[in-house]
């Protein structure tokens, strides 16, 4: 082995190690008073002594092993890894310390002499049987060398000598012990094996199926991870465990939301499980459902910030701003809070020495958006005014840049934008996106199409930018560009759902290549399984082609989810065709209410001859 020299310090820093493990084996011996002498036989007797302290054990430090582990120390210093591998392993040996052993391993490891580091293992067993720090070692040194098959025994017998409180804990780890393998259903296949013992049994069985599953859904099995967590589920329908997992397969199995939903419906739930299915609902475009289930949060209980953040950041998004910004001022009441004592004290302290402001500057923004929407301008200032955070400039500088449109001063915004510092290409390529955004929202489409088109020629071949670029191609009416861009998205980023959705929803728009359409827009539902514009997307399309009743079903699941004004100008007329116009009138004037400047919206009663 060899290792690179560290010079003046790194020898101090192996004297002190030495004299370290060198302390770890002596032991000061207690000072005791003499004993009395035995009084004379004519005078009283004098009262008992207190009893005699057992002897100490002397240390089993001596000065050839004192030397041995300043020697071992001096040549890591030195840069020697090896001999000092040899000289504190051979230490060990002799003296059967556990300490020693320790050191031993972890000069291999920083060495990055995997096998030397084993061999260290195997001796520390040979010692000390017992030793669990031995086995873990073992185990992790023969995963991250990729011998999967040979850490059946020290994973193994760690369980078996683990107490039964700690052996679940054990269980559940499992999977991220195995993370680094390199076959990742080898070792989901191993492990199935090694935990076979614990999969029935009424104490380790759900915790073992949800390790399993978690272990085939990292080897992309969600299929067999699906079907342990609902027999886990089966088994323990109040543990959260199940749950959770069911909550992570949902993107790729749409059934394991069925668990999720079960245990929701259950009068206790634990708090971090519905929070987690909201943060799924909200991935996939959920609005509606996720703001539902944060209601419910915030009644059970009203004094914990981080769903208030949330609740508010998604009544924006659903075009409620009164309940929006309720929410925020309610989170921003408690975050500002004085802390009682104690343990919050404490967090509040931590969290300001790290910078973290606890999302008060994500409020702050939100609550700024939702003054400007109203026209309150200076309100709009005064919310950013407060923000104090560097690694959120172009977050602020982007509002603020809105505000000095909304004023007329279009080119002063942009010139905002552009004088936030750059520290790399990703702050370049953000500041790009920033000010295609402002222009977006003030429909500058050829000038937005402009910068998109330039930061193209510097990014090449980047993905998320040419499917911007597409969008406002879209909005050009330059639709053979569009399709070329978002093919192009497609080839580069064959997972991408949102491009295969805008070119199938752009044919479907225009009565173009109807199948192919479909076609485009259910390979996007199997890529974002859930999201309401995709499921929005096929109800229109199959409106395109005359499937009406079929139109209707999609578009109600759609609105469902995320009542969009442009998912509800659809869905209002599939059900105007169909002879449902009381219906569609509501809806149409729902949406109104909420975002009367859609376009969509617009131009759908405009076709249709439509007074609200």
């Amino acid at each position: 082995m060899q290792a690179r020299g560290k010079g003046g310090r790194a020898v101090i820093g192996g004297l002190l190690t030495a004299v370290a493990l060198a302390c770890a084996h002596a032991q000061v011996p207690e000072q005791s008073s003499p004993s009395p002498a035995a009084p004379p036989a004519t005078q009283p007797a004098a009262p008992k002594t207190a009893p005699a302290k057992p002897a100490p054990e002397n240390s089993s430090l001596d000065a050839p092993l004192f030397y041995q582990l300043l020697i071992g120390e001096l040549e890591l210093s030195a840069g020697r890894a090896g001999s000092a591998y040899e000289v504190v392993l051979d230490a060990a040996r002799r003296t059967r310390d556990e300490a020693l052993f320790k050191r031993a391993v972890d000069i291999a490891l920083q060495a990055r002499a995997g096998e030397q580091a084993l061999d260290a293992t195997r001796a520390w067993r040979q010692s000390a049987p017992d030793a669990l720090d031995a086995r873990r070692y073992q185990l992790q040194i023969l995963i991250a060398l990729n011998r999967i098959e040979d850490a059946g025994e020290p994973l193994k017998s760690w369980i078996a000598q683990s107490t039964p409180e700690q052996r679940n804990g054990l269980i559940t780890a499992t999977p991220r012990l195995l993370a680094r393998a390199t076959d990742r259903k080898q070792a989901a296949t191993l492990l199935e094996q090694w935990l076979a013992p614990y999969r029935d049994a009424p104490a380790t069985r759900t915790v073992t199926r949800v390790a399993l599953a978690r272990a085939w859904l990292a080897a992309s099995e969600p299929g067999k991870a699906l079907q342990l967590a609902q027999q886990a589920a089966a088994d323990e329908p109040d543990s959260p465990g199940p749950v959770l997992l069911a909550i992570e397969l949902m993107p790729m199995q749409a059934e394991a939301e069925t668990i999720a939903t079960q245990y929701l419906a259950r009068p206790q739930i634990e708090t971090a499980v519905r929070l987690s299915y909201v943060r799924a609902l909200t991935q996939v475009q959920r609005y509606a459902e996720a703001a539902q289930h944060l209601d419910r949060l915030t009644q059970v209980e009203p004094n914990l910030p981080t769903p208030w953040l949330t609740l508010g950041a998604l009544r924006l998004d659903l075009k409620q701003p009164r309940e929006a910004e309720a929410a925020l001022m309610r989170f921003v009441e408690l975050v500002q809070k004085p802390p009682v004592g104690g343990a919050e004290a404490a967090e509040a302290e931590a969290a300001a020495e790290a910078g973290d402001d606890r999302g008060l500057t994500q409020a702050w923004l939100l609550l700024a958006q939702i003054a400007e929407q109203r026209g309150d301008l200076k309100a709009a200032e005064a919310w950013l005014a407060k923000i104090d955070n560097p690694q959120r400039a172009l977050d602020v500088q982007s509002r603020r840049a809105s505000l000095l449109a909304r004023q007329g001063q279009l080119a002063q915004a942009r010139e905002v934008i552009r004088r936030v510092p750059e520290r790399n290409d990703g702050d370049v390529r953000a500041k790009l996106l920033a000010e295609v955004q402002l222009l977006r929202e003030f429909k500058r489409w050829q000038e937005a199409t402009d910068v998109l088109a330039a930061a193209n020629k510097r990014f090449v071949d980047d993905a998320d930018l040419l499917y911007e670029q597409a969008m406002l191609e879209d909005k050009l009416e330059r639709y053979a560009e569009m399709e070329r861009l978002l093919q192009r998205v497609i080839a580069l980023k064959p997972e991408h759902p949102h491009a295969h959705n805008a070119l199938g929803y752009s044919l479907a728009d225009r009565r173009l290549r109807l199948p192919e359409a479909k076609a485009l827009i259910q390979k996007a539902m199997k890529l974002a399984p859930g999201d309401p514009f995709i499921i929005d997307s096929m109800g229109w399309v199959e409106y395109r082609m005359g499937n009406r009743e079929e139109a209707l079903k999609w578009l109600r699941q759609a609105y469902a989810a995320r009542p969009d004004t442009e998912i509800a100008a659809h869905l209002g007329e599939v059900l105007w065709a169909m002879g449902q116009r009381d219906e569609a009138r509501r809806i149409w004037q729902d949406a109104r209410g909420r975002d009367a400047a859609n376009e969509v919206l617009k131009e759908t009663l405009a076709r249709l001859k439509v007074s609200l």
